[in-house]
C-alpha cells in the first residue's frame, strides 16, 4: 500500500510542479525547448535502459520485439484517429480557442495514459522497479508540463482554467498505472515481459514524434543538447544507484 501511495504521489509532484513553474514563469524559448529534449531524453532512457532490458530478462527475444514495434504502432494509429495539438499552433493567426484547448487536452491525456501504463507494468513485476520508472517519469513530467501548459495559457488566458487543465489530466496517468498494475498482476511472466516492451514502445513514439521535433534541436543546437545529455544523465544516475 506504501508503494502505491509513492507512486501515486509521484505522478502527481511531477505534473502539478510542472504545471505551477510554467505559469509563475513563463520560460523563454530556449529553456522551453531544453525542457522538451529532457523530457525525451527520460523517456527514451527508461525505456532503453530500464524497460526492454528487464522485459529481455523475463520474456524471449521475438516477443520483446513484437511487442516494441506493436506499442509504437498503436501510438501511431491513435496519433492519426485523434492528432493533438502542437506547440506550433501558437504562431497561427486567429485559432479556434476551443478547438484548440479540446486538442491539447487530447494530446495530454494521450501522454499521460501510457506513461501510466508502463508505471504500472513496472511495479508488477516488482515495486521497486515501479517506483523507480515513476521517479523517471517524475522528472519529466516537470518540464514537459512546463512546456504544455504554456501554449495552454496563451489560449485561454486564464492561469486557473489552464492549471485545472493540465492537472485534471493527471487522471489518465493514474488509470493507466492502476490499469497496467491490476491487469498484469499475477500474470504469466512472458506477457509481463512483452507488456514492458510495449510501454517502452509507447514512450519512444511520443519522445520521437513529439517532444524530440517540438525540442527544435537543429534551430537551437545549444539547449536541446544539453536537455539530452542532462536527461540521459539523470537516468544514469538513477541505474547507477541500483533504483532501476
Amino acid at each position: 500500500m506504501k508503494s502505491i501511495l509513492v507512486i501515486i504521489s509521484l505522478i502527481f509532484i511531477g505534473q502539478v510542479l510542472g504545471s505551477l513553474i510554467g505559469l509563475i514563469k513563463r520560460p523563454n524559448k530556449k529553456v522551453l525547448y531544453g525542457s522538451l529534449a529532457f523530457a525525451a531524453s527520460i523517456m527514451l532512457g527508461i525505456s532503453f535502459f530500464g524497460l526492454i532490458p528487464e522485459s529481455l530478462k523475463i520474456t524471449p527475444f521475438y516477443l520483446v520485439i513484437i511487442a516494441f514495434f506493436l506499442g509504437i504502432g498503436i501510438m501511431w494509429i491513435v496519433d492519426k484517429i485523434l492528432p493533438h495539438l502542437n506547440p506550433q499552433l501558437m504562431k497561427k493567426e486567429k485559432p479556434c480557442v476551443k478547438r484548440s484547448v479540446t486538442m491539447l487536452v487530447i494530446g495530454i491525456a494521450l501522454h499521460n495514459l501510457p506513461e501510466g501504463l508502463a508505471i504500472g507494468a513496472g511495479f508488477a513485476l516488482t515495486p521497486g522497479f515501479g517506483i523507480m520508472i515513476a521517479l523517471g517519469i517524475a522528472a519529466q513530467d516537470v518540464p514537459e508540463n512546463i512546456a504544455t501548459i504554456v501554449p495552454l495559457y496563451g489560449l485561454t488566458r486564464n492561469r486557473i482554467k489552464s492549471f485545472f487543465i493540465t492537472t485534471s489530466t493527471i487522471l489518465f496517468e493514474v488509470i493507466g498505472f492502476i490499469l497496467g498494475y491490476y491487469i498484469l498482476k499475477g500474470m504469466f511472466l512472458n506477457l509481463l515481459g512483452a507488456s514492458l516492451a510495449l510501454a517502452a514502445g509507447f514512450m519512444v513514439y511520443i519522445s520521437v514524434e513529439e517532444l524530440i521535433p517540438g525540442a527544435q534541436i537543429k534551430q537551437n543546437p545549444k539547449a536541446g543538447i544539453i536537455g539530452l545529455v542532462l536527461g540521459i544523465i539523470c537516468v544514469l544516475l538513477i541505474l547507477c544507484l541500483n533504483l532501476i
